[in-house]
């Protein structure tokens, strides 16, 4: 059985525990730069500071702990058994912002990929490499493809405004001579207001 701790002690455990380079966020790193990948690291300008952020593919990585965002099925969570209430509200509310998290960064076009703990150990690394590797592929795919279609579209949109523009100066310019007033008429004209 193990001691209880004091509140001073458990404050310096939690304390201690990292929320950036974390071990399993290295390893990640570490394998996805070895596989030829290039990736910034928490960028604080996008929602949520991703903790790997991969731009060429328009996609972003979290490296989630499993206890802290609760990987159901996994071994390495459990629900507490002592001061439940603040462990499952914190757990909640961990798992609420990453959701919420994830659909702004899909809001701004950016592809969202969540690597679990468990999956970096050295059993599962290189399965979760590949299905990594495959998943930035499919997205870097679908992120050149939505910018070409983009770049047609406002090509279209310019080539439409242009045709327009020139159909509209065409009518003008066929509509001035039967518009066009002489000078002599406009003369009359005020001299007939003028004598009313």
């Amino acid at each position: 059985m193990s001691t209880p701790l004091s509140k001073e002690q458990r404050s310096a455990i939690m304390a201690s525990i990292r929320s950036k380079d974390t071990g399993p966020e290295m390893t990640l790193r570490r394998a996805l730069w070895a596989r030829g990948f290039r990736y910034r690291v928490n960028v604080r300008s996008l929602p949520g500071t991703p903790d790997i952020v991969l731009p060429k593919y328009r996609s972003v990585i979290f490296v989630n702990g499993c206890f802290w965002h609760a990987h159901e099925g996994c071994s390495k969570y459990s629900r507490p058994k002592t001061n439940t209430e603040f462990w499952s509200g914190k757990i909640k509310n961990n798992r609420r912002r990453d959701a919420e998290v994830s659909a702004h960064l899909q809001g701004l076009g950016w592809s969202v990929i969540t690597v679990w703990e468990c999956e970096t150990e050295k059993g599962r690394l290189e399965k979760t490499l590949d299905t990594v590797a495959d998943k930035l592929r499919e997205n870097r795919f679908l992120y050149l493809s939505e910018k070409s279609r983009r770049r047609e579209q406002r090509e279209r949109d310019r080539q439409l405004s242009k045709e327009k523009r020139l159909r509209e100066e065409a009518l003008k310019a066929s509509l001035a001579p039967s518009l066009h007033i002489s000078s002599r008429a406009r003369a009359l004209s005020r001299n007939e207001e003028d004598s009313i």
